[in-house]
């Protein structure tokens, strides 16, 4: 069976999110900023049209947001989850295999439909994504991954948003630049341009020896895939994590031991909860501190791990573990800016091997933190915590132009009113 991939990519993703909640922003431009609010991490296209790019300070651009009356928000992580999840499943309704690439990305075979009208099809996932969930997507056809990403790009330019690039790959190559191209990055880029390879189809047209030499395999792989060969199989089964971070800057500098120790079992909090999401347990966490190196004063930075007796996603377990070692790093006289947790060894929770000395009270804790998961994923995540994340948390990311949680919080919903 020939291979044919669609990539199927949400436009400007975050931008897209706030807009399908916000039907009155339908065509007024839209930029979300990072952590802390500090700079555009999305921009709707009206947004990118004005000359706003990503990474842009947010203070560099208030003359425009006054001018034009640009909507902006802070990152709004679990509606975004929650929107990707509805886009998936919409998406895999029409593919029988399918590869969750990124939080706005898929990839989708459509080899068992090589008969069918292709471009046809794509509109059609297109049309049930915009009408089911409200976000734009971009679907790219082609005989291999990487050839669909370049149909993707190509798709963002055409005005029904799905391209086949299938018996035009040459013509479209010529014209692609080689740093656009997936899996080159900034270094090859600059490899190759000393070289004199400008575009995708210059990559090529160079000797397979060379690229292996020069780029390793993974380079051998993409130039392949540019040819028409598939190399890159979809990866139905997401590989199992191997480790989790969850870390934050702070809303305001922290000086005080207390507010540090808050911080830290809010991250855990979290980072315990995705871990019984996704059926995982850790065997070790480890807490660092860190002051800004961009901020004068003194500066300090140091991290402490603490083993468990049997792999755990017990939150429980997982503040008790922050109390013990966070004493060990702190140091008085610090203004901290940032703080985080990392799981460094993530394993099957089915898997864990039993620990006879692991106590009859840490088994109910398990029961006590599934209660409180159904309550927070039915009305919210904070409904029910622990006291240890505080309660004002003056140290909490800075988003001041946060979103309800339409979709995920019953106290959010949105109201609509019939006159």
């Amino acid at each position: 069976m020939k291979s044919i991939v669609a990539l199927a990519d949400c436009n400007s993703f975050y931008a897209s999110c706030e807009r399908a909640m916000r039907p009155d922003l339908d065509g007024h431009p839209i930029v979300v900023l990072s952590n802390n609010d500090t700079m555009v991490v999305a921009a709707s296209a009206e947004a990118k049209a004005m000359g706003i790019d990503l990474g842009v300070p947010l203070f560099k651009i208030q003359p425009l947001i006054k001018k034009h009356g640009i909507a902006v928000f802070s990152s709004n992580y679990t509606l975004y989850a929650d929107l990707s999840e509805r886009v998936m499943e919409t998406m895999a309704r029409f593919v029988m295999h399918y590869e969750v690439y990124s939080i706005d990305e898929a990839f989708l075979s459509l080899s068992e439909f090589a008969d069918l009208d292709l471009t046809h099809y794509g509109k059609t996932i297109r049309e049930a994504v915009k009408r089911e969930v409200g976000i734009p997507v971009s679907v790219g056809i082609a005989g291999t991954k990487t050839l669909s990403k370049v149909a993707t790009k190509v798709a963002k330019k055409l005005t029904d948003g799905v391209y086949d690039i299938r018996g035009n790959e040459k013509a479209i190559l010529e014209k692609f630049p080689v740093e656009d191209v997936w899996g080159i990055g900034w270094q090859y880029t600059k490899l190759l341009h000393r070289w004199g390879v400008s575009t995708a189809l210059d990559f090529t047209r160079l000797p397979e020896r060379w690229v292996q030499k020069h780029m390793t395999v993974d380079g051998l792989r993409t130039q392949m895939e540019l040819k028409g060969i598939p190399c890159l199989p979809l990866q139905e089964i997401r590989p199992t994590r191997k480790q989790m971070v969850v870390s934050r800057g702070f809303g305001k500098v922290v000086e005080v031991r207390e507010e540090l120790e808050e911080a830290l079992c809010d991250y855990a909090t979290l980072a315990a909860w995705r871990l019984r999401r996704e059926g995982l347990a850790a065997k070790s966490i480890s807490i660092f501190i860190m002051t800004s190196p961009f901020r004068p004063g003194p500066q300090y930075a140091n991290i402490a791990t603490a083993r468990f007796p049997e792999a755990t996603n017990s939150t429980v377990a997982f503040i008790r573990a922050i109390r013990e070692i966070l004493p060990r790093i702190y140091r008085s006289g610090y203004a901290y800016r940032k703080a985080g947790v990392i799981l460094p060894e993530l394993c099957n929770e089915k898997l864990i091997q039993g620990n006879l000395f692991v106590s009859f009270l840490e088994r109910k804790e398990q029961r006590l933190l599934q209660a409180i998961d159904k309550i927070n994923d039915r009305w919210g995540r904070e409904v029910v915590h622990f006291g240890a994340t505080g309660l004002a948390q003056p140290w909490a990311m800075r988003r001041e132009r946060l979103s309800p949680c339409f979709t995920t919080n019953w106290g959010e919903l949105p109201v609509a009113y019939v006159s």
